[in-house]
């Protein structure tokens, strides 16, 4: 290909996990070529690599899908330029506890943000 810098990103929105542990796992990849980048988060034993992989392989696809000559893209030139999360709404829950008393649960949800870049 030419000099043509191809980009895209894919966002996976209200996932079920904190934040500070899905920053954890995309500080891993940030920055790394698309093979890497997969073959680490296959290895991870965290519960974040399952989504972010899935969010990986959705900007992988949007970046073929709006590439305008439609070329087989070759996934050892994408990097990921961006990974990060922010933080979704917080689902909140009560929890019964001895004597009447309820007891608040914090069930915190965050949006998973992946750019790639050739």
């Amino acid at each position: 290909m030419s000099n043509k810098v191809i980009k895209s990103h894919a966002i996976a929105k209200y996932i079920r996990l904190s934040t500070h542990k899905s920053r954890r796992v995309l500080k891993q990849i940030e920055g790394r070529q698309y093979n890497e980048a997969r073959l680490m988060l296959e290895f991870m034993p965290y519960k974040a690599s399952k989504v972010i992989i899935k969010v990986l392989e959705s900007a992988l696809s949007n970046m073929s899908q709006n590439e305008i000559s439609k070329n087989k893209i070759d996934t050892k030139t994408v990097i990921v330029k961006e990974a990060f999360a922010n933080k979704g709404p917080t689902l909140k829950r009560f929890q019964p506890r001895a004597q009447g008393r309820a007891f608040p649960i914090q069930k915190p949800t965050c949006h998973i943000t992946i750019k790639l870049e050739i």
